[in-house]
């Protein structure tokens, strides 16, 4: 016998028990803004409940007193709507204080929100503006991924990514950084 084929015969007669898969993976619990709220409060970000009658433009000015450039990709907040987007250089929003994007759904289980590049008009937009802010339903919380990937499995669309959470880094003298590559701060708007 080949030293190859005294190797396979090993490894074969080392192999464990093979137990079976749980039934069923998937949970039937709804996603609770309130675990959602604290899982992205422990990596960095933060949740706003909004009131009914609160309006996004005001609460933008409250949240971020001094920012200067705020974009959209939100047709219904027209002034800060990129209506250029189609022809914009993207060179042209490295100055972007605030980018305001909605997500399809929030992730309970580790606070991140499904965005896809219908949400965003320009892919490089939640990614490169100082701050992101992301407009959420409060009726659009999922409790774990794989209540996520059932959602997303077939939608159609060429680009998706789950957003959790500010940039960050400890890479640097084993310190955390925020916003090291991206945003420092993401701010989800919770609407009724």
């Amino acid at each position: 016998m080949s030293s190859r084929n005294e190797i396979l015969k090993r490894v074969r007669a080392a192999q464990p028990t093979l137990i079976p898969m749980p039934a069923d993976l998937t949970s039937t619990a709804a996603g609770d803004v309130h675990k959602f709220t604290e899982v992205l409060q422990g990596i960095g970000g933060r949740v706003v409940l909004m009131e009914p009658d609160e309006e996004v433009p005001q609460k933008l000015k409250e949240l971020f007193p001094s920012a200067n450039r705020v974009v959209s990709s939100i047709r219904s907040l027209e002034a800060f709507f990129l209506h250029d987007h189609a022809q914009l250089d993207h060179h042209s929003l490295e100055d972007v204080d605030i980018a305001v994007i909605e997500a399809q759904f929030g992730v309970a289980e580790n606070g991140a929100v499904w965005v896809t590049e219908q949400d965003t008009i320009i892919r490089v937009l939640p990614f490169i503006a100082e701050h992101l802010v992301v407009l959420l339903d409060k009726a659009s919380f999922v409790a774990d991924m794989h209540q996520a990937y059932q959602r997303v499995a077939y939608d159609a669309y060429g680009f998706g990514v789950f957003i959790a959470g500010p940039s960050k880094t400890a890479d640097i003298e084993q310190s955390l950084v925020l916003g090291a590559h991206g945003p420092k701060s993401m701010t989800i708007l919770v609407r009724s």
